[in-house]
């Protein structure tokens, strides 16, 4: 256990194959990152909530829980990065663990560079920028993760605020879909994804919508003309 007064990030690795742990770790270890780890579901939750890391890297298949019941256990109490590992190539998996809170999905057998670049990608957002942004009568403060529409709180998953912030640091702008998943998911994914967060997002903000769909080019914020 590394001391309090250390500064650098700190991971933590749920996962039971022995050798990927020690591939993981000792990868971190060399960029300069702390790491934690546990081989089973119980442990990881506890390891997490007792540390409070950075990220943590999760994976799917553990033997004693599924590693969505994980997911779910550490969204209850924490907005961590969770990058989830998988050996399974289903698009419902990935689909299921991003809408209960993965922020990311590897699949094994996979690069260290590319596990690596994405675990920097999320510690980078989690810069924070405490700027209050607003359109209209939407607001969105970083500092706290609070949104609000005409003074009612808007409850949002990890990656419908991430979109939704997304969309509002570039009020005016038109985002394509691509460029949304280079800057959320760091990487190519089905663009539907995209569609599916941006259906959610616009139900929980209710009307007059703000995410307008520019046809052939990508979605804009930006208040309706009365």
């Amino acid at each position: 256990m590394t001391g309090a007064s250390d500064s650098r990030p700190l991971i933590v690795v749920i996962e039971d194959e022995p050798g990927i742990v020690d591939f993981i770790d000792m990868g971190l270890r060399e960029e300069g990152f702390r790491v934690e780890s546990a081989a089973t579901g119980g442990d990881g939750l506890r390891l997490v909530h007792g540390l409070t890391p950075d990220a943590v890297i999760l994976d799917v298949g553990l033997p004693d829980a599924d590693g969505f019941d994980v997911l779910t256990g550490i969204r209850r109490e924490l907005e961590v990065p969770v990058i989830m590992l998988t050996a399974r190539g289903d698009v419902e998996d990935r689909v299921r663990g991003l809408e209960l809170g993965a922020d990311d999905y590897v699949a094994k057998p996979f690069h260290f560079a590319e596990l690596l670049a994405r675990v920097r990608a999320h510690l980078r957002r989690q810069t924070p920028r405490t700027d209050v942004l607003s359109v209209g009568d939407l607001t969105l403060d970083p500092r706290t993760h609070e949104v609000s529409r005409a003074g009612r709180p808007v409850q949002l998953t990890t990656r419908e605020y991430e979109l939704l912030e997304l969309f509002m640091r570039h009020r005016g702008e038109v985002l394509s879909k691509e460029s949304i998943l280079d800057r959320l998911w760091g990487y190519a994914f089905d663009d539907n994804l995209v569609e599916v967060y941006v259906s959610y997002l616009r139900r929980k903000l209710g009307q007059p919508p703000l995410i307008q769909t520019q046809r052939g080019a990508g979605y804009i914020v930006r208040e309706m003309d009365r």
